[in-house]
């Protein structure tokens, strides 16, 4: 022991001769910033314990029989049980039938405090909205604190599938039907080494619509490959998590945590033998500035979201940004330079004060960047994606690696 101590001692002795300081975000809560492993709940505690340590705040779908098991990792989990969603949704049990299933599930489940809510349906048909919001419905009445978890389609999903004939008419049955306190969607885009439009055009609609009905939206996005959608990397965690933080997003849903045994699918955090992939330390990292950034920005307000050279559909040009007046990106030893590409988020806190988010579109490049402001005089602090504090904005902190965003303060 006392020789373990001593190495101990001689490495953060190490570490502040080399004036570097070891962070750990204090993790944010679930119901402020979800942080989600989708799919499945593990009931094996070192697996539980391993997703806390990814950083995560919620380890998915769990059984009812796992509650305290989740609890002891400190983790939340949506409830899977066939009392919330195992149904026909077109032929509900007869109202006394399912009243006194729900109600049995909501004694078990009490308060809990593992339990965030009660997941009923992956990506539904709109004719199966009606019983989902019933079944909703009563497990509100029966557990008010606790949330419905529904998740809905893609945008480029055809209206036959959908059930409706809008996008937007499809999104609003969350709110409007199920009456969940947030929306929640996938989107998968990272094809051939870049992120097709697709992703940027959902994140516009369903921004717009999570302003128009006052309800804040959770992304689900890629975290394996599979298909042949890329493998994961930094870039790609990256360009996923911060384009969803810049357009306002509260919540990041992985898919998946645990790789499917199934098809070709791979390098899921955990793989199909119950081992580490590189991936978890991915997620790790990404994970760690989420939780660091996450204080500040579950305080701001978007006020806009604009890309350059090419927006997508839907999308705004960076001309019309109220913040910039002109943001550039070059890079060094690079012939010919590469043509950047990037989205700015734009954001007000309670006290009016301004602040900007760049991130980088590209996957396989990285950029020094410059930002002149439309407000003479004005200047930018940078918070720091892995203390969360504000820090003067200067030396090398104006590159962008592939992907990568970073939090200007606008003083």
């Amino acid at each position: 022991m006392g020789a373990m101590l001593r190495l101990l001692a001689f490495l953060l002795t190490t570490l502040a001769a080399c004036g570097q300081t070891v962070f750990r975000p204090h993790p944010v809560a679930p119901r402020d910033f979800a942080v989600m492993a989708w799919g499945s709940s593990p009931s094996d505690p070192g697996h539980l314990s391993g997703m806390r340590e990814a950083g995560l705040n919620l380890s998915g779908f769990c059984r009812a029989a796992d509650l305290d098991q989740v609890s002891a990792a400190g983790l939340t989990c949506f409830v899977s049980d066939k009392r919330a969603n195992g149904y026909d949704w077109e032929k509900l049990p007869p109202e006394a039938e399912l009243r006194a299933a729900v109600s049995e599930l909501a004694r078990q489940v009490g308060s809990h405090p593992a339990a965030l809510g009660f997941y009923l349906r992956d990506e539904p048909h709109a004719s199966l909205m009606p019983g989902l919001g019933r079944v909703a419905a009563l497990l509100r009445e029966a557990a008010p604190a606790l949330w419905p978890y529904v998740n809905l389609f893609p945008y480029r999903v055809s209206p036959e599938r959908l059930g409706t004939p809008t996008y937007d008419a499809y999104v609003r049955l969350l709110v409007d039907v199920i009456r969940q306190p947030f929306l929640s969607y996938d989107n998968y885009s990272l094809v051939s080494g870049q992120m097709l439009d697709y992703f940027f055009t959902n994140l516009e609609i369903i921004r717009r619509l999570s302003q128009e009905t006052q309800t804040p939206f959770w992304n689900c996005i890629l975290a394996n490959a599979h298909f042949n959608y890329m493998e994961p990397s930094d870039a790609t965690f990256h360009l996923q998590v911060y384009s969803t933080l810049a357009y306002g997003g509260r919540g990041i849903q992985y898919f998946t945590y645990f790789t499917p045994q199934i098809g070709n699918y791979r390098l899921g955090a955990i793989d199909q033998f119950g081992n580490r992939t590189p991936t978890w330390e991915m997620l790790r990292r990404i994970n760690n500035q989420v939780h660091a950034l996450a204080p500040t920005l579950i305080k701001l307000r978007s006020t806009g979201v604009y890309h350059y050279p090419d927006p997508p559909e839907q999308g705004r040009h960076l001309r019309d940004s109220r913040l910039v007046r002109s943001l550039e990106m070059t890079q060094r030893y690079v012939r010919p330079p590469i043509a950047a590409r990037f989205l700015a988020g734009e954001f007000e806190d309670p006290q009016g004060r301004s602040y900007l988010m760049i991130v980088n579109k590209h996957l396989d490049q990285s950029f020094q960047f410059s930002v002149q402001l439309k407000q003479e005089g004005r200047t930018l602090r940078r918070v720091s994606p892995y203390s969360g504090r504000e820090e003067a904005f200067g030396r090398e902190m104006d590159w962008l690696a592939p992907g990568a965003g970073v939090l200007l303060r606008v003083e």
